[in-house]
């Protein structure tokens, strides 16, 4: 029996240094002069940065959705030290088979663990070492219960394909980015409007949450594409 499958990749976006707790501001800047390095690796951290968008998609049918926020069109209070004038709310869209919904970071978090129950494989690039713990612990501070362990052991792939992990050989190899496999393997989903990943922060300020929205889903479209040239040529 073929197993279910979900691709899944988030975006996420430092919050200000100012709106940061002063116990927090003396633990990460111990030393002045790292202050604009620390400060560029908020993102990546679950304490200092939230979700902006969390996409998720069924490699087999090629459907999915994708959850965002757009501040000012959140339903529930709008995030901490926003004040943007709330405006109309962006309706539920779908596009090529993906739903795109605009939510507070909570629900989103609530969303995905109500749908990633329903499956028994995950994939990800890099998931083990970024996505999946930061959801889990984001979670944690919002409060929002898993519904599923997303660390199982590494180097079972039946629950979780990180592909990242399959594709250095669980680190015996040198690692790609994203696009740099797809390009090198001719995959469709490259990458080719020039929005990356160290984009999303200056975005989000600009309030372009669809483009954000959009280009998580584009990396969850190259990653199920990915998944698929893994599976035919690589797995063993």
């Amino acid at each position: 029996k073929k197993m279910s499958k979900v691709v899944f990749d988030i975006e996420t976006v430092g919050i200000d240094s100012a709106d940061l707790d002063m116990d927090l501001q003396n633990y990460f800047f111990k030393k002045e002069d790292e202050k604009e390095e620390v400060i560029e690796k908020f993102a990546l951290w679950p304490f200092t940065s939230q979700i902006v968008a969390l996409s998720m998609l069924n490699p087999e049918t090629g459907k999915g959705k994708t959850y965002f926020q757009a501040p000012a069109q959140s339903r529930t209070e709008q995030s901490s030290g926003s004040e943007q004038a709330p405006s109309e709310e962006i309706k539920p869209v779908i596009e090529d088979g993906m739903e795109y919904q605009a939510m507070a970071e909570k629900e989103i978090l609530e969303n995905f663990w109500r749908d990633i129950k329903n499956y028994r494989q995950f994939i990800t690039f890099n998931g083990r070492l970024f996505d999946c713990p930061y959801i889990m612990l984001r979670s944690a501070v919002l409060k929002v219960r898993p519904t599923k362990n997303l660390m199982p052991p590494r180097y079972n792939a039946t629950e979780h394909v990180d592909l990242l992990e399959q594709l250095t050989f669980y680190g015996a190899f040198r690692k790609f980015s994203l696009n740099c496999y797809c390009k090198a393997m001719k995959l469709k989903s490259c990458k080719t409007d020039g929005m990356d990943g160290s984009k999303v922060g200056q975005y989000f300020k600009e309030k372009r949450y669809q483009e954000i929205a959009r280009y998580c889903a584009a990396d969850t479209r190259a990653t199920a594409e990915l998944f698929e040239q893994w599976e035919k040529y690589v797995k063993i």
